[in-house]
């Protein structure tokens, strides 16, 4: 289980809990939200309002890159190839942009925004939304406490609110036994709530039944009938609590 479906079955629970939830998936290189989500692909439609994003089995409304493009064809630059690192980040920086202001998103209680890997789109996001709300997700290898440490330090000093910290990875849910043993070593998850002075929000154990549900589009069924899904529905609880207190 990633980030992508971490971000994905939270909004799930979320929603599922009675709360409003809109999922906007920043990974523009590498979209997939809107499958996981079970977003149906269909022609978006335009009103006076904005575009109106697909609706997800679970209720979440998805706006995906997924859902613009062609099944299986790249996002890809057509102008000069030396400007294309210049230009590719600027254009992914519109999209954002776009896909915050241009979306007719309603009235949600959550805007999850699903980041790709490293630091940009996330400080993009926070100069477009100066409330932005960071919950940082790691695994609970040293190799991956230090490199969410950077991040967050980053977002920090960017005034950014960090909400809590989320361990995915926490476990191998045994196929057969029921039981989570171990899987990385260390613990990333309480090392980094502890340094920034934030909550431990939840332990995601990896799980193959959830995996294969989720690679179905099924969160509800993830949810509901397997152990890292009991864990998701366990943090969206949590974040709820954590906002409704501050």
């Amino acid at each position: 289980m990633g980030k992508s479906l971490i971000s994905g079955a939270v909004g799930a629970a979320l929603q599922m809990e009675g709360q409003r939830v809109g999922l906007l998936d920043a990974d523009m290189q590498g979209p997939t939200a809107a499958r996981l989500s079970g977003a149906e692909p269909a022609s978006l439609q335009v009103t006076e309002d904005g575009t109106e994003p697909v609706k997800a089995r679970t209720g979440v409304r998805v706006m995906s890159m997924e859902l613009l493009l062609k099944e299986g064809a790249p996002l890809t630059w057509h102008g000069p190839e030396a400007d294309s690192f210049v230009w590719r980040g600027a254009e992914e920086h519109r999209a954002l942009r776009e896909f915050l202001s241009d979306v007719a998103w309603g009235e949600l209680d959550w805007l999850i925004v699903d980041l790709p890997p490293g630091t940009q789109r996330m400080l993009d996001l926070i100069e477009l939304c100066a409330r932005a709300t960071v919950v940082g997700v790691t695994i609970p290898s040293e190799a991956a406490r230090s490199s969410a440490d950077r991040a967050l330090r980053l977002v920090r000093g960017r005034k950014a609110r960090l909400l809590g910290i989320v361990e995915n990875m926490a476990g191998y849910v045994c196929d057969g036994c029921s039981k989570t043993r171990p899987l990385f070593a260390g613990s990333a998850g309480r090392r980094l709530a502890d340094a920034h002075g934030v909550p431990l929000l939840g332990r995601v154990p990896f799980d193959p039944s959830a995996a294969e549900l989720a690679d179905a589009g099924d969160l509800e069924a993830m949810l509901t009938a397997t152990t890292a899904g009991a864990a998701v529905l366990s943090v969206a609880k949590r974040l709820i609590q954590e906002v409704d207190s501050a």
